[in-house]
C-alpha cells in the first residue's frame, strides 16, 4: 500500500488513466465500423455506437463504460481506504469526459458515472438507472435519460443522509449537464434525434 501522502496523488492518476480508455472508439474500430468520432454526433459513447446500426456493440460500450467506473472505484478503496473510492471514481469519470488521449474530447459521462454511483452507494445507483429507463422510454431520447438520471443520483444521496456524496455526485452532474449542452438545445429546439436512429 503506497504511503498516507502518496495514495490520494495515485489515486488520482489511475482513476484518470482507467477512465480515460475510449471503449467505444476502440470496440467500434477493431469490428470493422471505422472511427466513431466521425459517425453520427461524434461522440464516443454507447448511444453513437448505437447510430451504427450494431445494438451489440453499443450494449458492449455501456458494459465496458459503467464497468471502469465500478472498476475505479474498487481500486481506489486499494489504494486509500480512507478517500480512495471516492477520488479514483470521480477521476474516472473525469477520465471519460476528457482523454488526453483524444485531445479531451471524450464521452457524456452518464455510463461511467451510472457505474461510479453503483460502486460508492448502491441504492443511489439503482434509481440511477431506474430513472434512466424510465426517462429513455418515455421520451425515446438518450439523452433525456441520461441527464434526468444524472439529476437524480445527488437528489437521492441527499435524501438517503448522505451529504458528502450528494455533493460529489451533484459535481458529475453538472458535468454531464455541460456535456449535454447541445442536446438540450436540440431538445428546445424539438430537433434532438430518437433514439435507434442511424447518423
Amino acid at each position: 500500500m503506497p504511503s498516507s501522502s502518496f495514495a490520494p496523488l495515485l489515486a488520482v492518476l489511475v482513476g484518470y488513466l482507467l477512465g480515460s480508455i475510449p471503449f467505444g472508439l476502440l470496440i467500434t474500430r477493431f469490428s470493422g465500423e471505422g472511427d466513431l468520432r466521425k459517425i453520427g454526433s461524434g461522440n464516443i459513447g454507447a448511444t453513437n455506437v448505437l447510430r451504427t446500426g450494431r445494438k451489440g456493440l453499443a450494449a458492449l460500450t455501456l458494459v465496458f463504460d459503467l464497468a471502469k467506473g465500478m472498476a475505479a472505484v474498487a481500486i481506489g478503496h486499494m489504494i486509500d481506504p480512507a478517500h480512495g473510492a471516492l477520488i479514483c471514481g470521480l477521476m474516472a469519470f473525469v477520465g471519460h469526459c476528457y482523454p488526453v488521449w483524444l485531445r479531451f474530447a471524450g464521452g457524456k459521462g452518464v455510463a461511467t458515472m451510472m457505474g461510479v454511483v453503483l460502486a460508492l452507494h448502491w441504492p443511489s445507483g439503482l434509481l440511477f438507472a431506474g430513472v434512466w429507463i424510465a426517462a429513455l422510454l418515455l421520451s425515446r431520447r438518450s439523452s433525456v435519460g441520461g441527464m434526468s438520471a444524472a439529476v437524480s443520483a445527488p437528489i437521492g444521496a441527499w435524501a438517503m443522509g448522505h451529504p458528502m456524496l450528494a455533493q460529489a455526485f451533484a459535481g458529475m452532474t453538472a458535468i454531464v449537464l455541460w456535456r449535454h449542452r447541445a442536446n438540450i438545445a436540440r431538445l428546445i429546439a424539438g430537433t434532438e434525434p430518437k433514439v435507434g436512429k442511424k447518423g
